[in-house]
């Protein structure tokens, strides 16, 4: 199978993929969830629960900008999310929740992706500069080229590192939504299919960066032929 092949199955995937995030949180987010908690509630709860009572929930602009910030420890929700009644933000808000959970835990993962942020932060800033002009330069100059592979290898390992990372926080949300009777015997699958739709962005993400190093890779060592 040819690379511009693969590209275009992963790009197919990623629009299939995103399409049907969109699909699932536009059908949850018009489902209530049982005893009228916002999303808002659900996270301090949630926190509240699990000991973090330094960690503070906040509202980001925005549709699905929803994120944790180790740095400052805030739990940051989109408008959706934060004021909503519905399934779906109860989901994203235990989820978000769920990284919070991860960071006073030091779970592994996260913390190794949090040590690679610096060098991912780095590398985006150089690294389409390295690439563009290393193309045009491998035959005289290859150095280039490969010092831009180098570059975009760690924002392809951060790219799977990433993903158990996200397993792990739907995991933890999923176990207290129904452990705290958040959600009912009906809501939690749909919490759970929520979820499982997110998850597999960041999945489709991480094949579509392999598929560009490897891209890159092929470049380099056709060089010699």
């Amino acid at each position: 199978m040819s690379i511009y092949l693969i590209f275009g199955v992963i790009a197919l995937a990623s629009y299939i993929v995103q399409a049907r995030l969109n699909s699932k949180f536009e059908k949850y987010s018009k489902e209530a969830l049982p005893g009228g908690l916002r999303g808002c509630d659900v996270a301090q709860r949630m926190l509240a629960q699990n000991g973090l009572h330094d960690v503070k929930v906040t509202q980001v602009n925005g549709r699905l900008t929803d994120h944790y910030n180790p740095a400052d420890k805030t739990v940051n929700l989109s408008p959706d999310v934060y004021n909503g009644n519905s399934v779906a933000a109860a989901a994203v808000a235990a989820h978000e929740c769920g990284h919070a959970v991860q960071h006073a835990t030091a779970y592994s993962f996260l913390t190794m992706r949090s040590k690679l942020v610096p060098v991912v932060s780095f590398a985006s800033k150089v690294m389409p500069w390295l690439l563009l002009a290393g193309i045009f330069t491998v035959e005289t100059f290859p150095q280039l080229l490969l010092a831009g592979i180098i570059l975009f290898a760690s924002t392809t390992l951060f790219s799977f590192i990433t993903l158990p990372v996200e397993i792990d926080a739907s995991r933890r949300a999923l176990a207290w939504l129904n452990s705290a009777h958040i959600t009912d015997y009906t809501t939690h699958d749909h919490a759970k299919d929520a979820l499982k739709s997110a998850a597999y962005t960041y999945v489709v993400a991480a094949l579509s960066s392999l598929a560009t190093l490897v891209y890159y890779i092929l470049i380099y060592t056709s060089r010699r032929d």
